[in-house]
């Protein structure tokens, strides 16, 4: 098992945030990996002493070479209410993305229509009205570049089978590591270039705003905006480091 102890973003006693790695997947597949999921119910049973089975609901999901923040419900009752805000898009998700090519404008809204290929597990842009075609929809900024590459801020508005690495795809700014969407060369770790920097949402149970951001990658070419501060990240003045502390559950 991984140890997540040292990558726990936000937990209380109904939900627990997560940095997720790179190489991890979320949730069990037929690879037969050891999961993410696996590891945050061992993580409760062990630091709660909790015998026999723990409960542990995944909330959302995010593509095993992508990085960033997951979470997850400790409780069927906030699990049940996630999962509707993520379905009701009031669950805000940022992401930073690095990129060979700069886009075509320094801003911009993406609007296409996307298909998921199941044997080839790629999605395609299509025209509007092709069969089982699904509205895609996002907003992209230039935020940063260091000497190769830019770095974009992305925020979902829909949630689209590989929707981000599809849709800068179409417009000539594959992400880096992507090569099942045209980036020339593979990164090192098997990564792409693409992480979950920041989630929001009304916290479920206790109806306060929550906001959670993941430390960017410990590893280039992330490490060249490691220092990053910047107004232009949200339009807030903020600083990129981990959080010092962890809330701890309320007894």
């Amino acid at each position: 098992m991984n140890s997540i102890s040292n990558r726990i973003l936000y937990e209380d006693n109904h939900l627990i945030v997560v940095n997720k790695l790179p190489s991890e997947i979320v949730q069990g597949d037929k690879t037969g990996d050891v999961c993410l999921l696996d590891d945050v119910k061992e993580y409760i049973k062990v630091k709660y002493d909790k015998p026999g089975n723990v409960f542990a609901g995944l909330v959302h999901r995010i593509d095993r070479p992508v990085s960033g923040a997951v979470v997850f419900a400790k409780t069927s009752k906030a699990l049940s209410r996630m999962t509707v805000k993520v379905k009701d898009r009031d669950f805000r998700k940022i992401y930073l993305a690095l990129v060979k090519n700069h886009p075509p404008k320094q801003a911009d809204v993406l609007e296409d229509y996307i298909v998921k290929n199941e044997k080839m597990n790629k999605s395609f842009v299509v025209p509007e009205g092709t069969k089982e075609a699904k509205l895609a929809r996002l907003s992209y900024r230039v935020v940063g570049k260091s000497d190769t590459f830019y770095l974009l801020e992305i925020e979902l508005f829909t949630g689209r089978h590989h929707q981000i690495r599809c849709q800068l795809a179409h417009i000539g700014c594959p992400i880096r590591g992507d090569l099942k969407y045209g980036y020339p060369r593979s990164n090192p770790d098997g990564s792409i270039s693409l992480h979950a920097y920041r989630i929001a949402f009304e916290h479920p149970v206790l109806k306060t705003p929550i906001e959670v951001t993941a430390p960017l990658p410990e590893v280039a070419p992330w490490t060249a905006f490691r220092q990053l501060t910047v107004d232009s990240l949200d339009g807030r003045q903020r600083t990129e480091n981990p959080p010092s502390q962890v809330p701890s559950p309320k007894s």
